[in-house]
């Protein structure tokens, strides 16, 4: 399910508690890494072998709703919601390592992470295997748990 960054936190916060604008992202990139990254950053971003961030646009199509009915308001209690659309990254050319947690960024390099989460089983990526995704509903992040 992961947890909220302290980018993130902060930027709710302002806007909902101190009348500070806000403006979305265009795109959410998600990442993979090697080592765990945490709500202040870092971790170790998987880098070489032809590894990219995948960019899922924030839509009604491509995010489920919080009751997971479909691509309406939401309404649910849980907080939660995962991708309607399956998630691919490029295929290895190198050894990508273990991969053990994901996270959603703000820009395809650098820029602000916004959730992350370990993985439920880490996956090792070897150059020649088939371009690692998330299944429809596989990935998933929470805000209220």
């Amino acid at each position: 399910m992961g947890a909220m960054s302290d980018y993130w936190e902060n930027k709710v916060i302002d806007h909902l508690f101190r009348n500070t604008s806000y403006t979305a992202p265009t795109a959410l990139y998600v990442a993979l890494f090697t080592a765990a990254p945490s709500d202040s950053g870092g971790g170790t971003e998987v880098s070489g072998g032809s590894y990219a961030r995948t960019a899922l646009a924030q839509s009604t199509t491509n995010w489920a709703n919080t009751q997971a009915s479909g691509s309406g308001a939401s309404t649910g209690t849980g907080g939660t919601t995962s991708n309607s659309v399956a998630i691919t990254f490029p295929a290895p050319t190198a050894n990508w390592g273990t991969v053990t947690h994901v996270a959603a960024f703000d820009a395809s390099s650098a820029g602000n992470m916004y959730f992350w989460a370990a993985l439920t089983t880490s996956k090792t990526v070897n150059n020649g295997d088939a371009a690692p995704s998330f299944a429809i509903g596989a990935l998933t992040f929470q805000i209220d748990s």
